[in-house]
């Protein structure tokens, strides 16, 4: 399955994650993001309301062919401040294995998808994504997540989209991440 494109035309998404598209871009963005928001039906969306999967991969696609890959990276990074996730998290093990949890609380009605930490070593993990939102924005949450709770003894946060394996960018049905610290 490819980018874009839903697994279950009846699944909702969750008002604050469609809000954090809104919020994840420069105000000169704004104007724009709520525009094609609009465009796609999802007008004045609102907390805690429920909206369309399908309306919202759409906002996704036109954001990408408007403004590229770098935008829908920069609204990824900002899910982890803007949708629900859990409480209490200590650690990037946990804070990694947490985006599924986010994900299933920010979605419903139908196949979703899911993320899941398949590798832990210590140093470096791999995240296997199995949704139909676009690579880059996947990266940008994984990104997100790991520089909020990287370990104290790392200096930095790595997460890139491993190519050595299927990915959405090429039609696959799922896509991999490195996370290295």
């Amino acid at each position: 399955m490819a980018q874009f494109i839903p697994f279950d035309n009846r699944v909702e998404v969750r008002g604050e994650t469609v809000l954090a598209v809104v919020n994840g871009v420069e105000d000169f963005f704004k104007d724009e993001i709520i525009s094609l928001l609009k465009k796609n039906n999802i007008e004045n969306p609102l907390p805690a309301n429920w909206y369309s999967q399908t309306d919202w991969l759409k906002t996704f696609r036109d954001i990408n062919d408007i403004f590229g890959e770098f935008i829908l990276y920069k609204i990824g990074k900002a899910i982890p401040d803007s949708a629900i996730f859990p409480q209490g998290i200590r650690n990037l093990k946990e804070a990694l294995e947490s985006i599924d949890v986010a994900y299933h609380n920010n979605h419903r009605n139908g196949e979703i998808g899911y993320y899941r930490l398949i590798e832990w070593t210590g140093k470096s993990a791999l995240m296997e994504c199995y949704n139909p939102y676009p690579c880059h924005f996947d990266r940008g949450i994984i990104t997100r997540m790991a520089e909020k709770f990287k370990p104290i003894d790392s200096k930095t946060i790595e997460v890139s989209l491993d190519t050595s394996r299927e990915n959405r960018l090429d039609g696959g049905d799922k896509s991999y991440y490195i996370v290295k610290w």
